[in-house]
């Protein structure tokens, strides 16, 4: 496809525009953009060089007031600028700003990955969590400024603990894990993984067949942020616990990567829920292997109140 430069020196060469021609190429001329390019560049462009680059002077001149009308451009997203190349004017196109956010944007909501979880997650924000009456609480606030230093305080290069978030349905406590996940990813470009636990545990069953079990639990363990969502929701079998979620824990306590848990359940409690398998056995030792990664890997926070999902 030829540029617009060349487009535009061929027809100018093919028809007699006369005046009509100086009229317009004045025009251009008179820009202030324009003329304060030729100023700033008066040593390195000869007169016959700004006569060749009298098509350039136009695209650039006619690009920007595309620009400025909101009409459709030869690049949309980028914005024309002059430079001088070789001793001749030419026009390149840079990213505008508004380009360079929609970019940053994308790039963010990439580093926010979810499985199974609600789509909410993905708007969740501090600014938006529900701290108004009637559904203030002191624990929610405590909840909400634990959230607020973790992501002010984190760096990549110092073991920081997540947040093991316990309560009732409904309280919010998923809805301030993304918004975590996606402060973290607006404020200091970190990627985090968000996954509802047990059905991640029933995705990895249907794995067993397709023998792919390993490469989906390494790329949730190694992820730099993990956010394990409603643990302890359905009965764990010893394989669940043991071959899912201790391997998981094992690694990201030895690497020391920042965890976060969501559950109905205190820690306390929840030591008694995974002590017993789905067969009736008790096996506390195992329990309590578990608990002992999740107390290292996190702070746990109550968050008690009305249920949000009836606001």
């Amino acid at each position: 496809m030829k540029s617009l430069s060349k487009t535009m020196k061929e027809i100018m060469k093919s028809q007699n525009f006369g005046s009509a021609y100086e009229q317009m190429i004045n025009q251009v001329l008179n820009d202030p953009e324009v003329a304060a390019f030729l100023k700033n560049n008066a040593q390195k462009l000869s007169p016959q060089a700004i006569e060749r680059g009298e098509a350039k002077l136009y695209e650039y001149f006619h690009e920007k007031q595309l620009i400025s009308k909101g009409t459709a451009t030869v690049a949309p997203g980028y914005s024309p600028q002059l430079i001088v190349n070789a001793g001749q004017i030419d026009v390149t196109y840079v990213p505008t700003k508004k380009l360079i956010e929609q970019q940053r944007q994308a790039h963010i909501k990439q580093l926010v990955s979810s499985i199974n979880m609600p789509k909410f997650i993905h708007g969740a924000s501090f600014d938006h969590f529900y701290t108004e009456e009637p559904y203030q609480t002191e624990t929610r606030n405590i909840a909400l400024n634990a959230a607020l230093d973790f992501v002010d305080q984190y760096s990549p290069n110092e073991f920081h603990p997540g947040l093991y978030l316990y309560g009732r349905f409904g309280v919010g406590k998923t809805y301030l894990l993304g918004a975590i996940a996606n402060e973290l990813a607006q404020q200091k470009g970190v990627a985090t993984t968000m996954m509802h636990f047990p059905s991640f545990v029933v995705e990895m069953r249907n794995s067993i067949k397709t023998n792919n079990i390993g490469s989906k639990l390494d790329a949730v363990k190694k992820a730099p942020v993990l956010v394990l969502d409603d643990i302890g929701a359905d009965a764990m079998t010893t394989w669940a616990r043991d071959d899912i979620l201790g391997v998981i824990l094992e690694y990201r306590m030895q690497e020391e990567l920042p965890t976060f848990f969501s559950s109905n359940f205190s820690m306390d409690e929840l030591q008694g829920h995974l002590t017993v398998n789905v067969k009736g056995e008790e096996e506390p030792v195992k329990a309590s292997r578990i608990m002992e990664r999740i107390k290292f890997l996190s702070r746990q926070y109550e968050m008690a109140g009305a249920n949000l999902r009836d606001k």
